[in-house]
């Protein structure tokens, strides 16, 4: 039932393929996780087919290695009229010598939920913040994507300029 599943989490385990010559997963096979399991929170949220539209404020705090086992949490935080905004958090473990989970990568990821037939937006279950929690993480993903509008902006005026040198 769609407007019910606010949060999912997704296991993933690092396998050798998913790694760079240092031994350690590469970022897009973070991200390429971050993607699917934004996409499945997406749909249960709205009960529609979504897609991507932004991603903000990544931060890769520490590696994944090989055979870690890799845990994807998505928080629905904000939406909008089409929009939904997910808080998402990376953790990874040893599966085999450590039982504590390390935080290796944050960020925030909008999804718009689209029809069927056009693929124009279409409005999803608005969600409103409970406590003092919810508000802060609400808070939380505005300032990220409006932050990161600003560098995409950035970014444009310099190349617009290098375009006019």
């Amino acid at each position: 039932m769609s407007g019910q599943q606010r949060q999912l989490i997704m296991r993933f385990l690092a396998e050798p393929t998913d790694v760079n010559y240092g031994g350690k997963v590469h970022g897009g096979q973070v991200m390429k996780w971050i993607d699917q399991a934004g996409y499945a929170a997406a749909v249960g949220w709205s009960g529609k087919y979504s897609v991507t539209v932004a991603v903000g404020g990544i931060r890769f705090v520490a590696p994944i290695r090989i055979s870690d086992l890799v845990t994807v949490e998505t928080t629905l935080v904000h939406t909008g009229t089409s929009s939904m905004h997910f808080a998402v958090d990376v953790r990874a473990r040893d599966p085999m010598h450590d039982a504590g989970e390390r935080l290796c990568t944050h960020c925030v990821i909008v999804f718009v939920a689209l029809d069927g037939v056009e693929g124009t937006p279409v409005a999803v279950p608005g969600w409103i913040p409970r406590d003092e929690e919810d508000h802060r993480l609400a808070e939380y993903a505005m300032q990220v994507m409006a932050l990161s509008k600003d560098i995409e902006q950035t970014v444009a005026r310099y190349r617009e300029a290098g375009r006019k040198a």
